[in-house]
């Protein structure tokens, strides 16, 4: 199941630092991020291998997640959160501020065979009213 944690951030007078590393298994493959998104879902998927970690950078936006068994919404508010998605976490993220940047982490590169798209049966797609 989808899980969030609070990065490690250090604090000084020369600003914040704040630490990514031993949050996904493997190896880091694909970096991207989503900017200027606007109110609409991103996303609608999951994986057969793929886990991707969520930090948004600036601003803030919702992430819907969905294993099969639970359901639980996330609010991405500070580059401290980071939300690990495993492979089976069916996700729609949306209500992006103006001013977010989500940045994605994967320990899988790009594969189309990837991802899934039906939601579970027992989703309730409480996104569905963004869409």
């Amino acid at each position: 199941m989808a899980k969030l944690y609070e990065l490690k951030t250090f604090t000084s007078g020369n600003g914040n630092l704040t630490v990514f590393e031993e949050i996904i298994p493997g190896v880091i493959q694909r970096v991207f991020y989503i900017y200027e998104a606007g109110q609409g879902a991103r996303a609608g998927h999951r994986h057969i291998r793929a886990w991707n970690a969520l930090i948004c950078l600036n601003g803030s936006c919702r992430v819907y997640s969905n294993n099969g068994e639970e359901e639980t919404t996330f609010q991405l508010t500070s580059p401290r959160q980071c939300l690990v998605l495993e492979p089976e976490d069916w996700h729609i993220m949306d209500e992006f501020s103006s001013d977010a940047i989500l940045l994605v982490v994967s320990n899988e590169t790009y594969d189309k065979d990837d991802y899934i798209y039906e939601p579970y049966p027992n989703s309730r797609l409480i996104m569905a009213d963004s869409e």
